[in-house]
């Protein structure tokens, strides 16, 4: 494909731009609701959406940093596929981009949601997480780059949950937001696709007495986990085919979600990995 013309970026000095406006209200849960729309940060990020065949609407660099390396390579790709592309100041970057760590290159992507997994057509190996009202967006920012690290399935999200497409959630993902399926399902529903699971359901619980470690899971396997504070409901603990509680020595009974997360889920995905 022939690459289009570099004149077909579009420099932009003012701040009272309506491009620029509409990228910065993206920082809104609202706007973001209402657009489809998200912010990825990072040449890194962009370039990991690339890989997994996402092409973003629009793509923003700080003027003089594309002319070589890899900010150049991405603005070409992305003027070959037809993207928006915007050169703007430093002073227009430093609203756009986050406040720490500011990136020389961010993008405007689609969200994309996945539908709920088929359990008839799941195999033994498969592995899914269900997160129960997570609220802390980088805990689910880092359970999505576990769940992409462990080859499980994708993530469901129950009830109401925290933005996977805030930004500080994107940055926690380090890029595994373009590979990891999300799912959006009320209690019901997903309490109808546990009805329907043909392997086991597995809840981590304080009342529980099986050691996560010396469960013999069944699979195809889905992991739910409950809020961070409030844990695991009655109800989907109820629907569980096995409860695991994660044992400790400290003085706490309890560990963050994301970590409890992933021990959890490395240990069921443990035979199906390999180095």
């Amino acid at each position: 494909m022939t690459a289009t013309p570099i004149n077909a970026v579009k420099p932009i000095t003012s701040l009272q731009n309506d491009r620029i406006k509409a990228i910065r209200a993206l920082d809104m849960r609202k706007t973001r609701k209402e657009t489809g729309l998200f912010v990825a940060e990072g040449a890194t990020l962009i370039m990991t959406a690339r890989e997994q065949g996402h092409v973003p609407e629009t793509l923003v660099f700080r003027a003089g940093s594309a002319g070589e390396g890899v900010a150049k390579t991405l603005v070409t790709w992305a003027l070959q596929q037809g993207v928006d592309v915007l050169e703007v100041s430093d002073a227009i970057l430093e609203k756009l981009a986050a406040k720490d760590n500011p990136q020389s290159l961010l993008a405007v992507f689609r969200q994309k949601w996945a539908e709920p997994p088929k359990p008839q057509t799941l195999k033994s190996p498969a592995a899914w997480v269900a997160l129960e009202e997570i609220r802390d967006p980088g805990n689910l920012g880092t359970i999505l780059r576990t769940v992409d690290a462990a080859g499980a399935g994708g993530i469901i999200l129950i009830g109401t949950c925290c933005d996977p497409f805030a930004r500080e959630t994107i940055r926690a993902t380090m890029g595994s937001i373009f590979a990891v399926p999300l799912v959006r399902l009320d209690r019901d529903g997903f309490l109808e696709l546990c009805k329907a699971w043909p392997g086991d359901i597995v809840g981590t619980h304080l009342s529980a007495t099986s050691d996560y470690r010396k469960v013999h899971y069944k699979g195809p396997t889905l992991l739910v986990m409950g809020s961070e504070g409030p844990g695991l409901s009655q109800t989907l603990a109820a629907h569980c085919t096995e409860l695991v509680k994660i044992p400790m020595a400290g003085r706490l009974d309890s560990l963050n979600l994301a970590v409890a997360t992933a021990l959890t889920l490395f240990q069921i995905r443990s035979p199906h990995l390999s180095l």
